[in-house]
């Protein structure tokens, strides 16, 4: 999913940062970095070399370093320019002045490694902290109050994948952070605040604080120490070009843990479950009697080879046949899907792999169809959230018969 943005990078983004172009590719940290996804690309059993990976290190290199411009940026030159006066009851405090009242702004999208403080490597109680203190310090108003909906990835490894395809894609946590009037939790700014937010189910009742939950709010996060590995050590590296301590308490697990979460990508283990499954054709077609049948919502969850971020989604399909198939025939999809899923992948490649492999199984006339949400497209490039990639593959009669693709089409529901 990066052919579409690539120009996205040469240009002068927001508030002055500038990558893209060649000096930037020639910069220290870009090196060191496309250095470090080699490792981690070889580690993974690949061929660094190959037509669709040739890029990748630099287009990897390139999103980390604008998913972390945010080290470059100060509240200042934004939120000061956004200001103007107008007085109020509160005269002479803050540089707006204002009517005495709260201002609501909500709803902000933003993206966050896990703009100013999203575009860091975060966590989301901190992530408020800072927000909350940047605006208090720079702007000075009475208060400031923040309240942040986060939504992590729940990735699951490919083992449990194969076990519990039904797992819930998405954590939410809901932290704040005050400062002024909204210093204490209890205080009426935050009744008020509150008040003004009741329509977005947000209660004191689900919010995390400070000190509670405070180590789950990452549902991949578990306790480790330094790795020691090369693809351990590419990490380390790749945070410290960031202009980061792998040293700081919350950074010193992480490279053990991403390579942990990358490692579900080397896919050899998952080639022999899928060969020693011994599955024949499931069902044959006689020119009588013929339905279009399908299974729908086979969950997906896979790595993008071009920025070795995740994409996830649904799967649907559809084929020919004149009688029912056995009952467990959505589990066995269910593991080709998974099969072709944990590998480094682009949704295309994916569609048509997926599509050929059922083929085999339930004959030649087969549709496929791919929906998924890509967060390189939210991370970077257009930024987009809701952004949603369909992709669609064809054999035997679905290639050429459009009356039996459009009412498999109908079949499949509005979102995922």
């Amino acid at each position: 999913m990066g052919a579409l943005d690539e120009g996205h990078y040469n240009a002068v983004l927001e508030n002055g940062v500038k990558l893209g172009g060649c000096g930037f590719e020639q910069e220290p940290e870009t090196v060191a970095i496309e250095d470090a996804v080699k490792v981690l690309l070889q580690g993974l059993g690949e061929d660094i070399n190959r037509e669709g990976l040739r890029k990748t290190p630099l287009r990897v290199a390139k999103a980390l370093r604008e998913g972390t411009r945010g080290y470059k940026q100060n509240v200042k030159d934004i939120v000061q320019g956004a200001l103007f006066p107008e007085l109020g009851l509160e005269t002479g405090i803050g540089h707006a002045g204002g009517a005495g009242g709260l201002v609501l702004v909500r709803d902000l999208d933003l993206y966050s490694y896990s703009d100013i403080f999203t575009k860091r490597l975060q966590d989301p109680q901190r992530l408020a902290d800072e927000i909350c203190n940047g605006l208090q310090h720079e702007i000075n108003p009475t208060g400031v109050a923040v309240v942040l909906h986060c939504s992590h990835i729940r990735f699951p490894d490919s083992h449990s994948a194969f076990l519990d395809s039904n797992q819930k894609r998405w954590v939410d946590v809901i932290v704040n952070s005050g400062s002024g009037s909204f210093g204490k939790p209890d205080s009426a700014n935050w009744i008020d605040f509150f008040g003004l937010l009741r329509r977005r189910d947000i209660t004191l009742d689900n919010m995390h604080s400070r000190t509670t939950n405070k180590d789950s709010w990452c549902p991949s996060r578990v306790k480790t120490g330094p790795g020691v590995s090369p693809m351990d050590t590419a990490v380390t590296s790749i945070i410290r070009s960031l202009g980061q301590d792998p040293g700081r308490k919350e950074l010193t697990g992480t490279p053990t843990r991403f390579v942990k979460w990358l490692s579900n990508f080397k896919d050899s283990k998952l080639e022999m479950k899928i060969n020693g499954l011994g599955f024949g054709p499931l069902t044959t077609t006689s020119p009588t009697n013929c339905k279009i049948r399908s299974e729908l919502n086979l969950s997906l969850w896979s790595l993008c080879e071009h920025h070795l971020l995740p994409f996830y989604g649904s799967v649907h399909i559809g084929y020919v046949s004149s009688e029912e198939v056995s009952p467990i025939l959505k589990s066995i999809l269910q593991s080709v899907v998974h099969f072709h899923g944990f590998k480094l992948q682009v949704q295309e490649r994916l569609t048509r792999q997926i599509a050929e492999t059922v083929s085999r199984l339930l004959g030649g006339n087969i549709i496929v169809v791919v929906e998924a949400n890509h967060t390189c497209m939210i991370s970077r490039g257009i930024e987009k959230f809701g952004s949603n990639t369909g992709t669609i593959a064809v054999l035997g009669r679905f290639s050429h018969d459009p009356a039996a693709r459009a009412e498999f089409l109908e079949l499949i529901p509005e979102s995922l």
